[in-house]
């Protein structure tokens, strides 16, 4: 089966593999050697399809991207030629890396430009979380580690993306040695970092709802890249357009407030600081982001209670060491943690002439705060000082 890449074909598709359209003669093979199969995709600048490369012997699958604009105007037509070359360009510079489509080939055919790149097999973000329903935390801090390697990848070789979003994101069916079957796509609005390119005010590219706010002004930096990952995670989290989880009378993210499962504080904090609008309270680099995720991602997470909170099937509870049975005091501190909580009067079993804290907690007390009194007379217990 072939798909006539003519726009202007009435009958594109042909049942028999032959090397022209049966409807209006057109070449059906690029470069004498791809094939398309189906159309996957169609935008304002062009069209993406299904192909396979004939020159090979196992006829491998890949994607054929041509440049087929449908805006009018002489400045728009330019910008989005400029475009398309950049994406081949910016492919091409990156070089081969797991997680970037590899760029195969780049030419001009019947006066149309051609872009053939690795073909990409799997779900982007944005359908499965349209299958799956909203991701959990565990989800979110391994996208983050997934993807952040491939944007320091970039960054290091002056790339911003600057169009990092959900759609921009396929999850590889087939796992790779490196175990990070996460692909990030469409390089079509990267831009060349240089010093003269930053300091230069240009055009506004990228989706409006994951744009930072100096990319919209035509000024995008890396930490553009940060922003826009950060929104991609609080719109997976929350399975809301990110325009409904700022609130721009208040100028704030009001994310948690659309949670369906819990967030620690740890990487509450983390999305926050990517999520600043302005860039310098923002993190400025991606090793800055990985680095206080792996710092905090092994700490025993303190829950932000969603708008649909998660009821824990069993109580919360001192961590105990499974290496050896919880002593008499922990038993003590765990009756008094439960009375805190309840309102109630703590009895202990033994006197220890210990003065409790106020009986009645106050409504701003978190349980967190409990914990360390706790584990405060605990520790004052086991050093003698009752």
């Amino acid at each position: 089966m072939s798909y006539c890449l003519n726009p202007n074909c009435p009958k594109p598709l042909n049942i028999n593999n032959e090397k022209f359209c049966q409807t209006c003669g057109s070449k059906l093979l690029l470069k004498e050697r791809y094939r398309a199969v189906k159309p996957i995709g169609q935008g304002g600048f062009g069209r993406t399809f299904l192909a396979v490369d004939e020159d090979k012997p196992s006829k491998p699958r890949c994607v054929i991207k041509q440049f087929y604009p449908q805006a009018q105007g002489t400045s728009t037509v330019q910008k989005a030629v400029e475009l398309f070359t950049q994406e081949a360009m910016r492919l091409d510079e990156l070089g081969k890396h797991p997680q970037i489509p590899e760029l195969l080939a780049y030419f001009t055919q019947d006066d149309r430009q051609y872009l053939i790149q690795e073909f990409i097999d799997g779900l982007n973000l944005a359908q499965e979380l349209e299958q799956k329903g909203a991701f959990n935390e565990t989800q979110i801090r391994q996208l983050l580690n997934d993807l952040l390697p491939v944007l320091q990848f970039c960054h290091a070789r002056q790339v911003i993306h600057r169009d990092i979003k959900p759609e921009n994101i396929i999850r590889r069916t087939t796992t790779q040695s490196t175990n990070r079957n996460l692909v990030l796509v469409d390089f079509g609005a990267a831009k060349e970092a240089t010093y003269t390119a930053l300091n230069r005010t240009g055009t506004s590219i990228g989706s409006p709802e994951y744009v930072a706010p100096e990319q919209i002004r035509g000024r995008a930096i890396f930490a553009s890249d940060v922003y826009s990952l950060g929104v991609t995670c609080v719109h997976l989290l929350t399975q809301r357009s990110p325009f409904d989880l700022y609130d721009i009378n208040n100028d704030a993210w009001i994310w948690r407030q659309y949670l369906t499962s819990p967030v620690s504080n740890e990487l509450s904090g983390i999305l926050d600081k990517m999520l600043e609008s302005i860039p310098v309270r923002r993190y400025q680099t991606v090793d800055e982001v990985l680095k206080d995720l792996n710092q905090k991602q092994h700490l025993a997470p303190t829950p932000v209670i969603s708008v649909k909170p998660v009821t824990p099937s069993t109580p919360i509870s001192t961590p105990v060491s499974t290496n050896q049975a919880p002593s008499e005091i922990d038993i003590e501190l765990e009756e008094m943690k439960t009375l805190f909580l309840q309102g109630g009067n703590p009895k202990s079993k033994k006197s220890h002439n210990v003065q409790p804290q106020p009986q009645t907690p106050q409504p701003s007390s978190s349980k967190s705060e409990i914990d360390e009194e706790l584990e405060e007379l605990k520790a004052r217990y086991k050093n003698g000082e009752f």
